[in-house]
């Protein structure tokens, strides 16, 4: 029998704790102005902690093997107390559990004022006599999904992931609840779960540490986001009709992770964003997730409030940057509006070795930088840019002395850890952090860098020696990390930092919150840019969304339009044959680097919305796409790419309207709205009737941009 503990108003969302007859508690999230009615569910409670110690029993029903939930450790965990913080600005609801053995969770849900998302995570702590070896610690654990429907919510739960693969970052996968197979048996008995997320350092490698679940039938949605930076998973979890959702480090099972926690000690979960919200957009759901990132920005270098714009040569030289080259390519683009030019991979390498098999040394190549870095760094500056260099700090390659080096690298079983390409540096050697102080952060002093590109081109897999376990291993290098990530800041004030692995395998919110920006992906010359960028508003801030342009000379004006126009769904930066362009060319150019600039309000702070047909094989896009932005001071931007295949008559895009805007993006409360500009490679009609944008399309392959303000 359910009993309720308490209910908090958190903004338009409400977190309802109750309680069991055994005092196990739970937690269930709803939209403030949507009051649950009273539903026939035959349903136990599920506690808003999984964890599980290893020598506790496991839960049958198939469990093992599928799942580590329900563990008798969650059984024995009762509650001991709640409290309420209330501070200027934020609350914290503290629930403590706890077992006979001093054993306890602290559960932390905090809620900032006015935000549409809560972040949670537990505590474990061990004030009991014996070592406990956590097996499995969630961070966040939501139950009663959905409570406005009777029963098991057969055909209306929909579950919504964003998939990833190298250049195909961000792809949404939504079925129904029961493609999973997660209806309920006939006995209401069998364990259903779904568990996924990544195993290795590099976490956006198969799924986006992200999950929405959509009532269909209600209109409402529950999201959940991970803010950690090795394995993860999620699990989507019933045996009757209570639906659950949890998530966190990824277990033992999943991802090889055992902790001991000494008696006297604690260990902490990493961080999860949760948010519910009633409303028909998943795009307003994942906005609100979204927002949380806002927060790691205050701390931001003053140089980045503008959205300033990058030069990446990598594909220009194609990783043999030299003085020379360089000098020609800034040459081409002086005057044209860059704040950063970035020089890329391979200034360390050495003769006759191509880049991805020499990094981990990291001397200036005399050979390209006959003069030494500093000439190249002093023409940079010249030019009126800011320097940036780029490193892959936590990896050695073949061709490399640090490679050999194997007492201060990772190792596996006692063997160094190895890769086709790499090695990996141990992070937590005093030695390599004071050889990385002298090879990186000494070299970005001593030539005046400015911009930090962090590159990572390879992952760990399931762990490493060192822990009591290879999870556990990995958990602390990669935390090890990204307290060099802190340093680095700490030691040059104002440094922009890129974060990029193989373009956007670290998009999490963690690494995104030590970093100015992050590389989006790797598909830099792809028809399909549009549709990762555009994936990609569902995951991080566009603002930190960095997407190339590579110009070729060999470009017709209307492929220059449609990368350029790629470029307007976050951050510009371009690359390519700059020193061989035509006028004509470079006008284009030009037009849409003006273009940027005057939606980089926007883009830094606004709210995304995307139109047109489910795109199924984005290396050969049919049909058309629409990104809609509508800003907080009374502006937007759209911007409409068409692919291959049929394309209809005309494409109208509606612009949403504020009373739609569950995360409470102040759009315009007026109806109407003018064309200010039209971005193409040549004249285009766009019509703009009220709230909805039209443009007929006559051409495959093609990009239209559009800025609007309200009348």
């Amino acid at each position: 029998m359910r009993q309720l503990l308490q209910e908090y108003p958190l903004g338009d969302m409400t977190a309802r704790y109750e309680t069991d007859e055994e005092k196990h508690v739970g937690l269930t999230l709803y939209p403030s102005k949507k009051p649950l009615p009273h539903v026939q569910k035959q349903e136990a409670l599920d506690s808003l902690v999984q964890i599980k110690v290893t020598c506790d029993a496991a839960e049958g029903c198939y469990a093992p093997g599928n799942t580590m939930r329900g563990s008798e450790t969650v059984r024995r965990m009762k509650l001991v107390s709640q409290h309420v913080t209330t501070q200027k600005d934020s609350q914290e609801i503290l629930t403590v559990i706890g077992d006979e053995r001093g054993f306890f969770v602290h559960h932390h849900l905090c809620w900032k004022m006015g935000a549409p998302y809560l972040t949670v995570w537990t505590e474990f702590q061990n004030h009991g006599q014996e070592p406990a070896s956590l097996e499995l610690l969630s961070s966040f654990s939501i139950e009663r999904i959905s409570p406005y429907l009777d029963g098991d919510c057969h055909e209306r739960l929909r579950i919504h992931r964003l998939r990833s693969r190298w250049s195909q970052e961000g792809c949404l996968e939504s079925v129904p609840a029961e493609a999973l197979q997660l209806d309920t048996s006939w006995g209401k008995d069998s364990v259903k779960c779904e568990r996924f997320g990544e195993v290795g350092s590099l976490p956006v490698n198969n799924f986006f540490p992200w999950l929405l679940v959509e009532d269909t039938a209600s209109g409402v949605f529950w999201g959940a986001q991970l803010s950690h930076g090795s394995s993860w998973q999620m699990e989507l979890f019933r045996k009757d009709d209570n639906f659950a959702v949890s998530g966190g480090i990824a277990d033992r099972e999943f991802g090889h992770w055992i902790k001991t926690v000494l008696p006297g000690e604690s260990f902490l979960s990493p961080k999860a964003i949760l948010t519910v919200c009633e409303t028909d957009s998943i795009d307003i759901a994942a906005g609100r997730l979204v927002q949380f990132q806002n927060e790691a920005l205050q701390s931001l270098p003053e140089c980045e409030q503008e959205l300033p714009l990058i030069f990446n040569e990598y594909c220009t030289t194609w990783g043999c940057p030299s003085h020379e080259n360089i000098q020609q390519i800034l040459n081409a683009i002086k005057g044209k509006g860059f704040t950063y030019f970035v020089i890329d991979c391979g200034w360390y390498k050495k003769d006759g070795v191509p880049w991805d098999m020499s990094m981990g040394d990291y001397q200036v190549s005399k050979s390209l930088f006959p003069d030494g870095m500093e000439q190249t760094t002093a023409a940079i500056k010249a030019a009126g840019c800011k320097p940036g260099i780029w490193f892959e700090f936590e990896n050695a390659g073949p061709a490399s002395e640090a490679y050999q080096s194997t007492e201060h690298l990772l190792k596996r079983d006692g063997f160094p850890l190895t890769t086709s390409r790499r090695r990996f540096f141990d992070m937590n050697d005093p030695w390599v952090i004071q050889y990385l102080d002298e090879r990186l952060i000494g070299m970005l002093k001593q030539y005046g860098f400015e911009y930090l590109k962090v590159d990572y081109n390879d992952t760990i897999g399931i762990g490493c020696d060192g822990c009591e376990s290879q999870g556990e291993g990995l958990r602390r290098q990669i935390a090890a990390t990204q307290s060099y990530f802190q340093k680095i800041a700490r030691e040059i004030p104002g440094i922009v930092i890129e974060n990029c692995a193989s373009g956007g395998h670290r998009l999490e919110p963690g690494f995104m919150g030590l970093s100015s920006m992050a590389s989006f992906s790797d598909a830099h010359e792809c028809e399909e840019i549009p549709i990762i960028a555009a994936n990609l508003h569902r995951a991080i801030l566009p603002r930190q969304s960095q997407i190339w342009a590579v110009i070729r000379k060999s470009d017709s004006l209307k492929r220059i339009a449609y990368s350029i126009s790629n470029t307007f769904l976050g951050r510009m930066c371009l690359s390519g044959d700059v020193t061989s362009l035509t006028k004509e060319q470079w006008d284009v150019i030009d037009a849409g680097i003006a273009f940027y600039k005057k939606i980089a309000p926007v883009i830094k702070d606004g709210i995304s919305f995307r139109y047109g047909p489910d795109i199924p094989c984005i290396r050969h896009p049919k049909g058309w796409q629409g990104v809609v932005r509508m800003g907080k001071d009374k502006k937007g931007y759209a911007v409409i790419h068409l692919f291959d295949g049929d394309l209809p008559d005309a494409i109208e895009l509606p612009l949403p309207a504020p009373e739609t805007d569950a995360a409470k993006t102040p759009c315009s409360l007026k109806e109407s709205y003018i064309i200010k500009e039209i971005y193409s490679d040549i004249p285009e009609t766009v019509t703009l009737t009220g709230r909805t944008l039209k443009y007929c399309p006559t051409e495959h392959r093609k990009a239209v941009a559009v800025y609007f303000e309200e009348i």
